[in-house]
């Protein structure tokens, strides 16, 4: 098990900390925010720190600016949100360094929060840049890393800056290392994974990993149809990796070896085309014709699915079972979701696709721990050492 150290080990009172948080939230054309889970994550460590009398500084990237100041990009909506949820003002800084910013941190008085403008309009945030890790370092007397989606990434706030400050794990990130790290060292059996999304080549190195770990590997979405047709199946116009079939064909024989039951969908919902107007139905995994595109598993599936979920001990789930964000093509998704709510074992859902499709289905709660690292959590799992974790103190 991975052992840092987190806001319980230090003394907060009377200090100046830093926090990376993950405040990357969806924004629609008008710039409001569609999603705002990553900022209520935020919450239990921004609360703690406020409630030991500290001065809070906040840091965040928000989309792909690519080291440019872009309008649409800047943190002013979350900066809105977060004072909405906190029920006081956030002071919301017009850059990430430099003077003014100095000024305004510098001015702060104990129970202050201030958000710094998005990191990546500076190209030095991605680069890992001394430098900014040093600008960033001198706003406080400790960092706290919250942001477990960007772990992953060897950044200025995610890495450098732990290098000269104190560096401890917030709330959300010790909670995330803890479910994830047991899912690595002691599951509790049987361990079911339910893996799904659009493609395998995103989760080779998770699958390899997890044909060691689990008892019963569920495969559904569009990843499902390189997997069956490595077994031989034609899959009509549905979504194929073609150069994978064949590792595909070599992990179906891993877990045969390994005595992993692999289950594939054995019934599909099919469309003529990926719209709200399609017209669909029903067919067996052996029945596609050339122009069917397969968008969802089918009852059969689903019941068979569900009865696996069921008796599961531990449960991880990432990626959806079809093309969810079509109502009509989001059956099984909901489905899945749902047994994984009712299901008595540890269930941990991981993965952008599935958040959303638990936070829509509003079962988010019932589930033991929503990931909110997609690539990170992916990683972790296939036990690599990210970079944002490595970085911080040791227990």
């Amino acid at each position: 098990m991975i052992r840092k150290k987190s806001l319980e080990d230090i003394d907060l009172k009377g200090k100046s900390i830093i926090m990376r948080v993950d405040f990357n939230v969806p924004l629609d054309k008008e710039g409001n925010i569609t999603d705002d889970t990553r900022i209520r994550a935020s919450l239990p460590s921004i609360k703690y720190v406020l409630g030991n009398g500290t001065k809070l500084i906040l840091m965040s990237h928000l989309g792909r600016p690519k080291g440019q100041v872009k309008q649409s990009l800047r943190l002013s909506p979350v900066g809105k949100r977060l004072s909405e949820l906190l029920g006081k003002e956030v002071i919301q800084c017009k850059d990430s360094i430099g003077e003014e910013t100095k000024k305004i941190v510098s001015g702060m008085q104990t129970g202050d929060v201030a958000l710094l403008e998005n990191l990546r309009f500076h190209k030095e945030e991605e680069a890992n840049d001394p430098e900014f890790s040093r600008s960033l370092a001198e706003y406080a007397d400790n960092y706290v890393n919250d942001a477990f989606g960007t772990a992953h990434r060897a950044h200025a706030s995610t890495e450098g800056i732990a290098h000269r400050l104190p560096a401890v794990a917030g709330c959300l990130m010790k909670k995330e290392i803890d479910f994830l790290g047991r899912l690595i060292s002691q599951p509790e059996q049987p361990y079911i994974a339910i893996i799904g999304g659009a493609k395998v080549s995103t989760k080779i190195g998770v699958l390899e990993k997890l044909i060691k770990k689990v008892n019963v590997l569920i495969i559904g979405g569009g990843m499902g149809y390189t997997f069956l047709k490595a077994k031989g199946f034609e899959v009509g116009n549905s979504l194929l990796e073609t150069d994978k079939v064949n590792l595909a064909f070599e992990l179906i024989k891993k877990a045969d070896n390994k005595g992993v039951k692999m289950m594939l969908p054995i019934d599909h919902t099919v469309a003529d085309k990926v719209e709200a107007t399609a017209t669909i139905k029903t067919i067996e995994s052996n029945a596609f014709s050339p122009q069917m595109i397969g968008v969802d598993i089918g009852p059969k599936t689903i019941r068979a699915f569900k009865k696996e979920i069921k008796y599961g001990k531990t449960i991880l789930w990432n990626g959806p079972m079809g093309i969810f964000e079509i109502d009509k093509f989001a059956k099984g998704t909901n489905q899945i979701a749902k047994a994984l709510a009712a299901c008595s074992g540890i269930t941990v859902v991981g993965g952008g696709d599935s958040v959303a499709a638990v936070n829509k289905i509003g079962i988010a709660d019932k589930i033991d721990h929503v990931s909110t690292g997609g690539g990170a959590s992916l990683e972790f799992l296939e036990g690599k050492e990210l970079p944002g974790i490595k970085a911080l103190q040791d227990q």
